[in-house]
């Protein structure tokens, strides 16, 4: 295992992160793990090198971060060993995102992200969150108040850094410029896969630019790039795109990708996971790429992405098979920057 540093901080992150979405019972059918496998998977995580953990208060209304600080105190793990990110701004109650009942349970206002803060921390049983996330924007909040609340958790000693995840260029900038010293986000968690480029168009310049580390979440594309799915056939039973068909991406595309890494790996001896693990991590501006698991053999095959050797040839044959469009202004600007 490899660790590279989170942005511009000096905070050393390993290049895979093991994320916890699958702790817990729910969050889309996703949740399937009780506290025995979320320690067995905790425990092979730090046998494999990995010092890093990612999880959300909405992820199975709380549960994951639950079994997340159980595994740890279970395994005895020395709390500075490792780094534990978690999110805030999901409803914490169905009358919540409904409009009803506790209407103050989601969003990025002081009052929830307070709340939020503290919940998670007794939930995960530390005293400090080491990145604290935005999970997503709140256009009902003033982007002020987050930014100043965010600031106060770091002076209060509670958080260590903060982040963000699925915004565009324009909200993390814009943000960052509000921030005070010590809460302007250090990193981006956003979607990326072989089947979802876009990131490469704006957001990875910027994080570039801003100095912003990239967390890739779903870089299997919600497991779509595992094998399992193929042209012509129903899906597996209870596979995860039965119930939960995210995040959107061109199956047809995704059938050819899916022929093209399945040639790939018996010529490297490898499986479709773990090359196409692998090749997020070769891409500019990444530092960390997320893996979920719901059994320990899953995540020995995603511990191997880090040992893969790619040839020049092997990467350029599928940058040309999974290119994004190049939309506007981007193709206009390559006119400029050829004269």
């Amino acid at each position: 295992m490899k660790y590279r540093f989170l942005g511009n901080t000096g905070l050393r992150v390993s290049e895979l992160c093991f994320g916890c979405m699958t702790f817990g019972q729910g969050f889309y059918g996703i949740g399937q793990v009780e506290q025995d496998g979320a320690t067995a998977l905790v425990k092979r995580a730090l046998d494999g090198g990995i010092n890093f953990f990612d999880t959300a208060d909405i992820y199975s209304e709380g549960q994951s971060e639950t079994l997340l600080g159980g595994a740890l105190e279970e395994l005895g793990v020395d709390r500075d060993a490792v780094v534990i990110a978690t999110k805030v701004r999901g409803a914490m109650s169905e009358d919540a995102g409904n409009g009803t009942g506790d209407v103050n349970n989601i969003g990025l206002s002081r009052k929830h992200i307070m709340a939020g803060c503290e919940a998670s921390l007794r939930r995960l049983g530390t005293d400090h969150i080491d990145l604290y996330q935005i999970h997503g924007p709140d256009d009902r909040t003033p982007l002020e108040e987050t930014m100043r609340a965010l600031e106060d958790l770091v002076q209060q000693g509670k958080v260590r850094y903060v982040g963000c995840s699925n915004l565009t260029g324009w909200q993390v900038v814009k943000a960052n410029s509000l921030a005070g010293p010590s809460a302007r986000f250090v990193s981006l968690q956003a979607y990326y896969s072989l089947l979802g480029r876009e990131l490469e168009l704006d957001l990875v310049p910027m994080c570039e630019d801003q100095g912003l580390g990239i967390m890739v979440w779903s870089p299997l594309a919600g497991g779509f790039i595992t094998g399992k799915y193929r042209r012509g056939q129903d899906n597996p039973e209870g596979s995860r795109r039965t119930t939960f068909d995210f995040p959107p991406i061109d199956k047809e595309k995704g059938y050819d990708v899916v022929e093209h890494l399945e040639g790939l790996a018996k010529s490297k001896g490898a499986t479709i996971p773990s090359l196409a693990l692998s090749w997020v991590l070769q891409q500019r501006g990444i530092t960390s790429v997320l893996v979920g698991a719901k059994r320990v053999e899953q995540l020995e095959d995603n511990l191997g992405a880090v040992e893969i050797e790619w040839t020049p040839e092997e990467l350029a044959g599928l940058h040309e098979i999974t290119s994004p469009p190049n939309l506007y202004p981007y193709w206009m600007q390559a006119m400029f920057a050829r004269t």
